[in-house]
């Protein structure tokens, strides 16, 4: 029998929880699979082991992973696949196939330009885009969060936009933010996150501090969240899992 797993990275704060198993089971009434659960990396339960366990005694004979993260870093190519070898030994009969993080997708542009409209009243020669993303020491996180800063660019005609991170990576979002104090009359904070969670409150922090010595407008728009673009990116990566073995462990 067919089982969907999904894992979210997880978050000590509750309403960032609920936001991500709301968002999952969105996408989860649109796929035609008997067994579906949710699962988080860290720092929520269900845990990885716990989510598994819970697709085998439902009957699941193979699990198609879907990790709902939003760039490939260390917990997509290593802790992720570390945690799925080790249950795929307790359970050797059991098929594991592992999906992909959304990455680099052509829609993910048209999200982000409704953000920051949304969130600004204009932006003209005298806004600055900063692309905020989580950030990893994995070098395509770096490349991949560049790549969709470049895409946003081209399609909406962005004059300036420069991504960043909140660890791992360079520039840090607190650096950036200093390096364009009084060249800008506008800052617009993207935060390249899904869901709220600590991360977007420390981002908050770092602005109050900011403003205190700036007197730039700085805009922080809001997380990514339920929207109709994020669920057809998460729906093809859900069906790329249930219609291929690429992935598959053995």
């Amino acid at each position: 029998m067919k089982a969907l797993l999904f894992i979210c990275h997880g978050t000590r704060l509750r309403k960032g929880r609920i936001e991500a198993e709301e968002f999952v089971r969105l996408c989860m009434a649109s796929v035609d699979v008997p067994i579906k659960e949710i699962c988080f990396l860290e720092l929520s339960e269900p845990s990885i082991a716990q989510g598994f366990d819970t697709c085998i005694q439902k009957g699941a004979t193979s699990i198609s992973v879907v990790p709902v993260f939003l760039l490939s870093a260390n917990h997509i190519k290593i802790d992720i696949p570390k945690e799925l070898r080790h249950l795929q030994t307790k359970y050797p009969e059991t098929e594991v196939i592992y999906g992909r993080a959304f990455g680099v997708h052509e829609a993910i542009p048209h999200l982000l330009w409704e953000k920051i409209t949304n969130s600004a009243i204009s932006i003209n020669g005298n806004s600055q885009v900063l692309l905020v993303g989580r950030g990893s020491t994995d070098g395509d996180v770096k490349r991949d969060l560049e790549k969709i800063a470049s895409n946003v660019q081209s399609h909406f005609g962005i004059p300036s936009i420069q991504a960043c991170f909140l660890t791992g990576s360079s520039p840090s979002f607190e650096e950036a933010l200093w390096c364009v104090r009084d060249k800008y009359a506008q800052v617009i904070v993207v935060p390249y996150l899904l869901f709220s969670g600590l991360l977007i409150n420390g981002m908050k922090l770092t602005i109050n501090r900011y403003l205190q010595q700036s007197q730039q407008e700085v805009v922080l728009c809001d997380t990514l969240g339920y929207h109709p673009i994020l669920k057809e990116v998460l729906l093809t990566r859900i069906k790329e899992t249930l219609h291929t073995n690429d992935y598959a462990f053995s």
